[in-house]
């Protein structure tokens, strides 16, 4: 055994259960695309002061969970801990705002945020996650929450509930921080909770800690203080949810753990993942560009857990039995039926068929189980009789019933194509 591990707290992902991990990573990134969202690739690293102004200082994430060291330059950088607020710094960076709006974004890759490990919640951990930047506008905010809705469906999940709430305008924040401010005061805490409710009160509604929990039970709530504009909004967007068949829970208490979201606030839970039952979610986060140095423009997006969305699909059974089947696999068990199965493997993957064949010499047995390991749909052997003939049997794996035989190589490449 290797004394080399990979660092505590990473999911990592091989052969065959990778397989499972890009299938899902693939029908979150497919859901985005048929909404008209384009890539974007993001550094794993920023400058700290991106996340420190953009995702703000009062978060768990920002105080506690940062990977931040110094570059040889003298230079605070962070591994990035979320997807945003990089985001952010590219489209003002690149100019993207200043082009048609909304400009539709998806990115996807690891995250990393120092944390103490357990089922579901990783130091390095992965995300799809799209944005919609450009308009505040109800429509947008339903479309984003329907991205995730429409993959998780996709997925075969059943299990799962949206959550929504709106976090208001600066209107409703600022009339709602006096008073939940004067309900704090009451509250006995301790220095670094008194600390962290100064930069943002919101935050202890977020805060796991069961006496928080109690003692926040009779604070006011933000839904009671939204002004006539964002009341107006957020009934749209209830509205449009149930108008396209999206189920949601209304949350006055969720904030998530982020301090620039606004307005529209949703997140997706799992019954069957305990503890960590989160498996995305976002909101607006209407100001963040701005925080930025960027202009004052509106936008919504999410991230979604890959991990924790494998592990939801995995506890509703839901995954294909097989996934990335190869179409065909070829079994030499002579030399000149072993120079035919390598040509023979080049044109069918130019021609966009996936195929293998068995390497050394390992005889028809061995060829055959190296053929069901595979899980490839089709198995095909070749010997010298093969390759005087031209023609060739094709076997379904799955039963080795032959279901073709006598067929030339242009007949059996026209075969797997309509298989396809």
């Amino acid at each position: 055994m290797s004394k080399f591990q990979a660092p505590k707290g990473v999911s990592e992902y091989f052969p065959p259960n990778s397989a499972s991990f890009e299938y899902v990573r693939d029908k979150l990134l497919k859901s985005a695309k048929l909404a008209g969202y384009e890539l974007i690739e993001l550094p794993v690293f920023e400058d700290t002061e991106v996340f420190t102004r953009g995702v703000g200082e009062s978060t768990d994430v920002v105080s506690k969970e940062m990977y931040t060291f110094e570059d040889r330059g003298g230079r605070s950088i962070t591994l990035r801990p979320e997807g945003t607020a990089g985001v952010m710094r590219a489209v003002i960076e690149h100019n993207l705002d200043r082009g048609q709006l909304p400009v539709k974004l998806f990115y996807t890759g690891p995250f990393f945020r120092a944390e103490r490990p357990q089922a579901g919640r990783y130091r390095q951990f992965y995300q799809v996650g799209i944005e919609a930047i450009g308009y505040n506008d109800p429509t947008i905010d339903v479309e984003v929450i329907a991205v995730a809705d429409s993959a998780f469906k996709a997925l075969g999940l059943k299990q799962y509930k949206l959550n929504i709430t709106s976090l208001g305008d600066a209107k409703s924040r600022d009339s709602h921080r006096t008073d939940l401010v004067k309900f704090i005061s009451t509250l006995k805490l301790d220095e670094a909770t008194i600390e962290r409710a100064k930069i943002n009160p919101l935050r202890l509604f977020d805060d796991k800690r069961d006496e928080i929990k109690s003692a926040m039970a009779k604070a006011p709530i933000l839904l009671d203080y939204l002004s006539s504009e964002s009341a107006e909004h957020f009934e749209e967007v209830k509205r449009l949810l149930s108008e396209i068949n999206i189920d949601y829970v209304i949350n006055p208490r969720m904030v998530r753990g982020l301090d620039y979201y606004t307005g529209t606030t949703f997140e997706f839970d799992h019954s069957l993942l305990g503890a960590q039952s989160g498996i995305g979610g976002g909101g607006r986060y209407d100001g963040l560009m701005s925080s930025l140095g960027g202009s004052d423009v509106s936008g919504i997006g999410f991230g979604l857990g890959v991990d924790r969305i494998l592990m939801a699909c995995q506890a509703e059974n839901c995954l294909p039995a097989s996934i990335n089947q190869l179409d065909l696999f070829i079994v030499p068990i002579t030399e000149k039926g072993k120079s035919l199965g390598f040509k023979l493997i080049s044109d069918l993957r130019t021609a966009g068929i996936g195929c293998d064949m068995a390497y050394g010499d390992r005889g028809l047995k061995g060829g055959m189980k190296a053929a069901d390991k595979s899980q490839a749909l089709y198995a095909l052997v070749l010997g010298d009789d093969e390759v005087v003939s031209g023609k060739c049997e094709l076997k379904l794996m799955s039963s080795g019933e032959v279901i073709s035989s006598n067929l030339t190589v242009s007949e059996l490449i026209n075969r797997l194509g309509t298989k396809k």
